[in-house]
C-alpha cells in the first residue's frame, strides 16, 4: 500500500496497487485465471452460483459531477429474460432508489476527452472482466465505479448506499430474478448457437441524464501546448445518448461435444475449475471430428497481463479422422457451462483460450528439412503425386515472386506432402457434431 501510484485518485492516504504479487491486474484475470486469487474466486463463484454479483471499484477517467457511476452487465450480452429484466426493471429501480438518497448515478463514463453531447457507447465487458465473466453463467453483475476525484468519504458512503439499494431492490424482485435466471440457464443447455463477437447497434440508444463539466483547453504549464481541463465553474445537466445495445457480429453453432487431448492440461484444469462436466475416453479411438486449422491471426506487440494476446483470428474447418488416446477428454454440451465452453474454446472468440496464448505451441513448426536433402525426396514425391505437381506449376504461373523463389517452391511441396507435421497450426480442440 502506498499513496503515490494512483496519481489520478484523490486519496485516501494509503491505497492498493493495481498489480498483485505477480504484477497481475486481478480485474483482468477472471477468464484466464493466471493468479491464485482468480482461481479461488472461481471456486467461490461456482459454489455460490450467485444471482447478483457486485464488484466495487474506483473510476479512472473523465471528470464530472457524479460521485457514483455504474457499470452493469451489458444487457444484450447477458441476454434472455434476465437481460431484459435487468435493463427494463431492475436497473431503473436502482437509479430511482439512489436518486431518492441524493446520489444521482449515471452509467460508467466510457470516455475521457470526447464530446459527451455525441453520446457514448456502453463499456464492452468481455469475460476477462468480472461482469463479463458472470454473464457466461447468466449472473447479473454490477461494477460500481466511484469518481476518483471525489472525497474518499463520499466514495465510501455512496458505495455503501448503492449496496443497500441493490439489497433492497433485489429483495423486492427476488423470486422473479431467481426464476428468470433458472430459465436462462436451462435455455443455455438447449441453445443451438452462441454469439462470440458483438458490435454496437448505432440505431438504438437510451437517453440518460449526465451531470458533467465543460471540457475546455488552456496552455499547459508543463508543455506549453494546449491541454484538456474540466471547468468546474461551468457545470451542466444534459440528456445524453447512451448506446447500450449490441448486435451479433459472429455466431458459432454449438457442437455436440468437444474433444481435448489430455496433454493440454492447463486448459483442462481451467474447465474443471469452472465446473465443466466431462468424460474421459476409456480406450484409444479413431474419431471423425471437425478440426480447425489456424489460418490467420495477429499478435499484440506489447505484453498485456502477462500475455501477448492474439486477435483477428480466422480458421479453416476440415472434417477428418483423428486418433485420440485413452484418457483424452470428451466434453458433451447440453450443460449450464455451454456458453463458457463456446467462448473459451472457439478460437475466434475475443477472450478465447487461444487468444490468451494457451495453445501457442501449435504455432511453431517443429520439424523441417535441409534443402539439398528435400530436393531428392520432393522430386520422388511429385512423381508419385502428380496432382501436387499440377498445383505447384499452377502457382508458379499465377505468382511471379513464387516462380522465382526456389525455397518457397520446396516449402510448398513440403506443406502439401505427407511429411509435413499435422500438429502445426492445427487447433487441438476438436468438435464432434
Amino acid at each position: 500500500r502506498n499513496s503515490t501510484t494512483r496519481v489520478n485518485q484523490n486519496g485516501p492516504l494509503n491505497f492498493g496497487f493495481r498489480g498483485n504479487a505477480q504484477n497481475l491486474d486481478l480485474n483482468r484475470d477472471f477468464i484466464k485465471n493466471d493468479s491464485k486469487e482468480a482461481k479461488e474466486f472461481a471456486k467461490i463463484f461456482h459454489w455460490l452460483s450467485p444471482d447478483i454479483f457486485i464488484d466495487n471499484h474506483v473510476s479512472d477517467g473523465a471528470d464530472y459531477q457524479h460521485t457514483m457511476t455504474l457499470l452493469t452487465t451489458q444487457q444484450t450480452k447477458l441476454g434472455g429474460e434476465t437481460g431484459k429484466f435487468l435493463h427494463d426493471v431492475f436497473e431503473p429501480a436502482l437509479y430511482k432508489n439512489m436518486s431518492s438518497k441524493k446520489w444521482e448515478m449515471c452509467p460508467y463514463v466510457n470516455f475521457e476527452s470526447a464530446n459527451p453531447e455525441k453520446g457514448w457507447e456502453a463499456f464492452f465487458d468481455a469475460p476477462r472482466y468480472s461482469s463479463g465473466y458472470a454473464a457466461l453463467f447468466s449472473t447479473i453483475a454490477f461494477v460500481p465505479e466511484t469518481h476518483m476525484l471525489k472525497p474518499f468519504k463520499d466514495r465510501v458512503i455512496s458505495t455503501y448506499e448503492l449496496m443497500q439499494s441493490i439489497i433492497s431492490e433485489s429483495s423486492k424482485y427476488a423470486s422473479s430474478i431467481k426464476e428468470k435466471r433458472a430459465a436462462d440457464l436451462k435455455k443455455v443447455q438447449t441453445q443451438k448457437s452462441f454469439t462470440i463477437s458483438w458490435k454496437t447497434d448505432t440505431t438504438k440508444f437510451d437517453t440518460i441524464r449526465f451531470l458533467g463539466y465543460n471540457g475546455e483547453y488552456k496552455k499547459s504549464d508543463v508543455t506549453g501546448m494546449d491541454r484538456l481541463f474540466y471547468n468546474h465553474e461551468k457545470p451542466f445537466d444534459k440528456k445524453i445518448k447512451f448506446y447500450n445495445y449490441l448486435l451479433p457480429n459472429k455466431e458459432i453453432a454449438k457442437p455436440k461435444a468437444y474433444i481435448i487431448p489430455q496433454g493440454w492440461y492447463a486448459v483442462i484444469d481451467l474447465l474443471k475449475l469452472n465446473k465443466v462436466q466431462y468424460q474421459q475416453l476409456k480406450k484409444d479411438s479413431l474419431i471423425d471430428v471437425e478440426a480447425y486449422n489456424i489460418e490467420q491471426y495477429k499478435t499484440s506487440p506489447k505484453a498485456y497481463e502477462k500475455h501477448y494476446k492474439h486477435n483477428n483470428v480466422t480458421v479453416k474447418t476440415k472434417q477428418q479422422k483423428v486418433q485420440f488416446l485413452k484418457g483424452d477428454y470428451l466434453i458433451f454440451t447440453g450443460q449450464i457451462a455451454d456458453r463458457f465452453l463456446v467462448e473459451t474454446l472457439e478460437p475466434e472468440s475475443e477472450d478465447s483460450y487461444f487468444n490468451w496464448n494457451f495453445f501457442d505451441a501449435i504455432l511453431q513448426q517443429k520439424e523441417g528439412y535441409s534443402d539439398y536433402r528435400w530436393e531428392d525426396v520432393a522430386a520422388n514425391y511429385l512423381t508419385e503425386n502428380p496432382a501436387i505437381r499440377v498445383a505447384l506449376e499452377s502457382k508458379k504461373k499465377s505468382d511471379s515472386a513464387f516462380s522465382n523463389n526456389s525455397s518457397a517452391q520446396l516449402d510448398f511441396v513440403y506443406k502439401n506432402s505427407k511429411y509435413y507435421e499435422a500438429a502445426h497450426l492445427r487447433y487441438p480442440v476438436y468438435r464432434l457434431n
